[in-house]
């Protein structure tokens, strides 16, 4: 495809409040329409423009997982959370969680579910026949994109952020609510508690901008549309339009591909937590080698230090006492296996005992709007467990190691 190809078209039905723009691509004409997640007029518009008829297909700003959630909103309640915690996971789905929260509150003070105008274009789509393109990155893709994308001293503004953004009770100011209005979800969410944060909007919007773009030309290609609705934030409209007329992207698959891939961490970091067991280790040998009275005081701290850090994080999310218990005696033997955390074990034990009841699901959505709910709910609780474990038991180990270390200077 040559820039010839691709034109940029006056739309009739263009609007100040909801603009559109519709480019031609060889024989395909994409129609991209401007919405705002927040807007009835939105979801109206969308309507209007299905009813047209002049399309054979209609592309939506949503992923797999966000799309399940629109329609099989139960599907939560089948998650299996051992397996989430035993994955890894467990911080992305609080993430999730406190994004969910958050779109909660904005739902409540507008009168108008976020993301409306998705929701009708699936059902009007579905009932004029015409296939829905999925065309946006899975969100789990995006955050830990985001993640690696910034400093790890830097991350735990964000997830202070995170938890901010689920306590905070203020209602959303004029001018938060006209950036809303400019039209991306996520980036409206992020934005509330990472305004500063210019390293998150290279993943959440940029990223996505080409994604989209290379998404809607593969599907126009490889299915032979004659013309896509792709409704997406407003925030995306410009940056996809100078994708599409520019013809930057020239093979899609490949640069999808590329988009997809969760870059990795750095090397130094992985080593960091072999290196603090081997100098661990080494103090406990040369402690009893001094004297079997220092090793075994050593030993003792390591304990004590580690595993009562762990246990106070379990407490302090409300952890079955057999919970905390574990907490207590797992959390000095896993900081010296990097392969395993103390809050895997911890988490995977309240699982047992206090097994997530159906309601405790169903009720996650408005549990999760306030922080007495996240430690009502069984579900976020067992994350806040995992969370608060993991998180004691690292300082733990720091705190000890320098305690160790403290002794073999002075003993």
């Amino acid at each position: 495809m040559t820039t010839a190809d691709a034109a940029l078209l006056v739309d009739p039905q263009a609007n100040q409040t909801e603009p559109i723009k519709t480019i031609q691509i060889n024989e395909c004409k994409i129609t991209l329409l401007g919405t705002a997640h927040v807007s009835k007029a939105s979801a109206d518009k969308v309507q209007e423009l299905i009813a047209t008829g002049q399309y054979d297909a209609v592309a939506v700003e949503l992923c797999p997982s966000r799309h399940r959630a629109i329609v099989n909103p139960d599907a939560m309640a089948k998650m299996d959370l051992f397996q989430v915690i035993k994955k890894g996971q467990a911080s992305m789905v609080a993430a999730s969680l406190a994004l969910g929260a958050f779109q909660q509150r904005m739902a409540e003070q507008f009168g108008i579910e976020p993301g409306a105008e998705m929701r009708v274009a699936i059902k009007d789509a579905q009932a004029a026949k015409l296939p829905v393109l999925l065309i946006d990155r899975e969100i789990g893709t995006t955050m830990k994109r985001i993640y690696r994308n910034i400093p790890w001293w830097r991350r735990m503004n964000l997830f202070a952020g995170l938890i901010a953004s689920v306590i905070s009770k203020e209602k959303f100011s004029e001018a938060e609510i006209e950036k809303m209005k400019e039209g991306d979800v996520l980036e409206s969410s992020f934005s509330q508690f990472a305004e500063n944060e210019k390293d998150l909007f290279l993943p959440l919007i940029s990223e996505r901008d080409e994604y989209m773009s290379a998404r809607l030309i593969k599907e126009s290609q490889e299915n032979n549309y004659r013309h896509i609705l792709a409704i997406v934030g407003a925030g995306h409209l410009n940056g996809m339009a100078r994708q599409l007329e520019t013809q930057q992207i020239a093979a899609p698959d490949e640069r999808i591909a590329q988009l997809d891939r969760i870059p990795p961490s750095s090397r130094w970091l992985k080593l960091i937590p072999w290196l603090i067991v081997a100098l661990i280790l080494t103090g406990f040998a040369i402690g009893f080698m001094r004297s079997p009275e220092l090793g075994t005081a050593m030993v003792l701290d390591w304990v004590l230090i580690n595993g009562g850090l762990s246990a106070i994080g379990a407490a302090i999310a409300f952890a079955h006492p057999l919970s905390i218990l574990t907490a207590f005696l797992a959390a000095p033997l896993t900081s010296l296996n990097p392969t395993i955390g103390a809050g895997m074990v911890v988490a995977a034990v309240e699982t047992y005992l206090r097994k997530p009841q159906v309601g405790d699901f169903n009720q996650l959505r408005s549990d999760t709007t306030t922080l007495k709910g996240w430690w009502r709910n069984r579900v976020t609780r067992i994350l806040l467990i995992f969370i608060l474990s993991t998180l004691g038991s690292a300082i733990g180990t720091y705190v000890a190691g320098f305690r160790i270390f403290e002794q073999l200077s002075t003993g």
